[in-house]
Parts: structure tokens; C-alpha cells; sequence
């Protein structure tokens, strides 16, 4: 055999691969079938799909989280504003108050001056010494608090309405309404004995009931027509008490602290009722979130309005529905304008670490009148759900 050219040699090896190639593509074996690859590519799809939903979840949660920024922030310039505004007026009042002083002393000062000059060109005269009479002493005028009990608004009282919000001493058709009649005469037992007049009423935490608890005693006081009450809605951060009665021109109370209005014109009291609600219940009602509360209750208006209410008023009782003491430092900052406190409690809910803490909070130097127990069901008959 004659030997064959190195490239003719080469190039069959490379036509054997050629044709062998095609065999051994053939011989492998099919990894998936089309209906696989087909259910493959449907999950990725609604992977992809519920990715792109949760990405645009996300993108609205993003904007409504913006969205309630900017309203609590808009809310808080708009109320940062509004002190601005009134700091600027009592501002400007007390300069022009002060303007209309300095030239009141002007005046009497040319006026004094004139007089001097007449004097002194009037001729002398003998004087003849006559005995002055004796003044009669004028007597102190009689300050009457009928009067300011006769000025105050009156609303109406609707008696389905208080019983569908649970102000059962309203109807005293639950059974209840009795624990409230017993804790409205311990009470006033004890403000008597120590001469205390101011009550604070608040709860460790929310949704205890403790404006329940206000609204019923208030009810309950009101029956007594020898004694005179005042009821301040003071948890300005949440106000609820006029849902409660039922009143929509409810007004500010915090222009009654400031000094802006005056008592009588903001309290309301009960129109001629039903329910032998008495009228000597004089109630400051809220309509207006304050965000500086705690600040306003430390402001020196803020006493000299409860001085002016006593003044005026001659109430026996003096109640203040304070927020929880345990969410912020408004119940703090009351301290110095109570001189009791009632703390009211949720069965199945409040803690008795929550109650003293609040004790803590306010400190040794506030005496705690009780604890009311709400919503505690069966403590001793079934006729008794609250």
C-alpha cells in the first residue's frame, strides 16, 4: 500500500467526525418537555407578576406614610401658627394697653400742672375750718353665683341618646347606675372632710371608661341641687365628652385657659329635661385638638381661670376628665391644679402595675380617692354588666 498525504488523511478523519457528530446529538436525551417548559415559564411569569404587586403595595404604603407625614406635619405648623398668631394679639393688646397708661399719666400730669399754676394765682382767702362728717361706711357688695349659674348656655338632653353611650345614671334603668349614686356620695364625704373641691379622673391607659365615669357622675351630681358642679373636658389631645351629650357647638376650651373668653361664655349647663337632671351641672366641652396641652395646663391663665370658675361659680365639686396618665405628661402637668384623684380601671385590661405606676407618676402628694373597676362583668350578680 502507498502512503497517502499527510492532509488527505486529515481531511477524512474530519468528514468520519462530521457525519459522527449528528449521531451523537441524537443519541442524547430530551431534559424537558414542551409542556414543562411551558408551566416553567407560566410561574416564572406570575412570579414576576406577584413581584411587581408587592412592589407596587410597598410603593402605596410609601405614599400614604408620606401622606400622613405631611399631614401631621401641616397640622402642626398650622397649630404652631395659630399660637403664634395669639401670642402676637395679647402681644399687641398689652402694648397698646400699656400706650393708653403712659399717656393717661400724661394727662393727669399736664392736668396736675394746670392746677398748680391756678393755685398759685388765685388770691388767698382766710380759711374757715368747718368739721368734715364722718363718712358712712359703704358695705361690701354681695357677690350672688346665681348670676353666673343664670348666664351660662343651656343644651337638651336626650335621653335615648345618653343611654345608647352607656350614661346609665341618665334612665337608671340598668342597675348600675346605683354603684354610681354610692361612689357620688363617698366622694362628696370625703372632698367635706378635707375641704377639697378638685378631682382629676383619668385611667393607666385607653378605653377604661373614664369619661364614661365623668359623664355618669356628672348625672348622678346634678341631682343634688345643693350641690353646685363643674365638668372640664381636659383631654385635649382626644376630646369625646360632647359626643357623649350629644353637643355640637362645643367651642374651644383652650381659649378658656388662654383667657381669651370667659368662663360663662364657654360652660354649658342642662335645659329644663326629663330625667330630673338638676341644673346646676355647668359643663366646658371641647371641640378642638390642642397638641400643647400639657404645656397650656402649666401656663399661669390656666390657674387663673380655675381661681375665676371657683370665684364666680361656688362649685362643690370641680371635675377634670384627664387623658390616660400613663400616654403623656398632661396628667403630670395638672398636679399643681388638683386636690384628689380617681383612677378608674378595665377589668380583664388594666394591670395592677399600670395603677401604680400612675400613682408614681403623680406622686405622693395627690391622695387617691378609689379605683373604679369598668367592664367588670358577674363581681356580684349578673343584674350588674359595668
Amino acid at each position: 500500500m502507498t502512503e497517502q498525504p499527510k492532509f488527505q488523511r486529515r481531511k477524512r478523519r474530519g468528514a468520519v467526525a462530521v457525519v459522527e457528530q449528528p449521531q451523537r446529538i441524537a443519541e442524547q436525551p430530551v431534559d424537558h418537555t414542551l409542556e414543562e417548559l411551558e408551566a416553567l415559564i407560566a410561574e416564572k411569569e406570575a412570579l414576576l407578576q406577584r413581584k411587581a404587586e408587592l412592589e407596587a403595595k410597598r410603593l402605596r404604603e410609601a405614599e400614604r406614610e408620606a401622606e400622613r407625614a405631611h399631614a401631621a406635619k401641616a397640622a402642626e405648623e398650622q397649630a404652631r401658627e395659630a399660637k403664634a398668631a395669639r401670642d402676637a394679639e395679647l402681644e399687641a393688646k398689652r402694648q397698646a394697653r400699656q400706650a393708653e397708661l403712659e399717656a393717661q399719666k400724661k394727662r393727669d400730669a399736664e392736668q396736675a400742672k394746670l392746677a398748680q399754676i391756678e393755685r398759685a394765682a388765685t388770691p388767698k382767702t382766710p380759711l374757715v375750718l368747718a368739721r368734715a362728717p364722718e363718712p358712712k361706711p359703704t358695705p361690701a357688695p354681695v357677690f350672688d353665683p346665681e348670676a353666673s349659674w343664670k348666664a351660662i348656655d343651656r343644651f337638651q338632653l336626650d335621653p335615648q341618646r345618653l343611654a345608647e353611650r352607656n350614661v346609665i345614671t341618665a334612665l337608671r334603668q340598668d342597675p348600675s347606675h346605683t354603684r354610681f349614686d354610692i361612689l357620688r356620695t363617698r366622694m362628696l364625704q370625703a372632698l367635706s372632710e378635707n375641704g377639697w373641691k378638685r378631682v382629676a379622673i383619668t385611667s393607666p391607659t385607653k378605653d377604661c371608661g373614664k369619661t364614661f365615669t365623668a359623664a355618669n357622675l356628672a348625672i348622678s351630681l346634678s341631682r343634688q341641687e345643693n350641690c353646685r358642679t363643674v365638668l372640664l373636658d381636659l383631654d385635649m389631645r382626644s376630646p369625646s365628652l360632647h359626643k357623649i351629650f350629644g353637643v355640637s357647638d362645643t367651642g374651644a376650651i383652650g381659649d378658656m385657659l388662654r383667657g381669651d373668653i370667659s368662663p360663662e361664655a364657654h360652660l354649658q349647663g342642662f335645659a329644663p329635661n326629663s330625667i330630673a337632671a338638676g341644673s346646676h351641672v355647668a359643663i366646658g366641652f371641647n371641640g378642638i385638638v390642642e397638641p400643647y396641652a400639657a404645656e397650656l395646663l402649666q401656663d399661669p391663665s390656666t390657674r387663673a381661670v380655675f381661681d375665676e370658675i371657683e370665684r364666680q361659680f361656688k362649685p362643690n365639686v370641680m371635675l377634670f376628665d384627664l387623658p390616660p396618665a400613663l400616654l403623656n405628661d398632661d396628667v403630670i402637668a395638672m398636679r399643681p391644679h388638683i386636690d384628689a384623684l380617681l383612677i378608674v380601671a378595665a377589668g380583664g385590661m388594666t394591670k395592677a402595675n399600670d395603677i401604680k405606676e400612675t400613682e408614681r407618676r403623680l406622686g405622693d402628694g395627690i391622695p387617691l380617692l378609689g379605683v373604679v373597676l369598668n367592664k367588670a362583668e358577674h363581681v356580684e350578680s349578673s343584674d350588674y354588666p359595668y
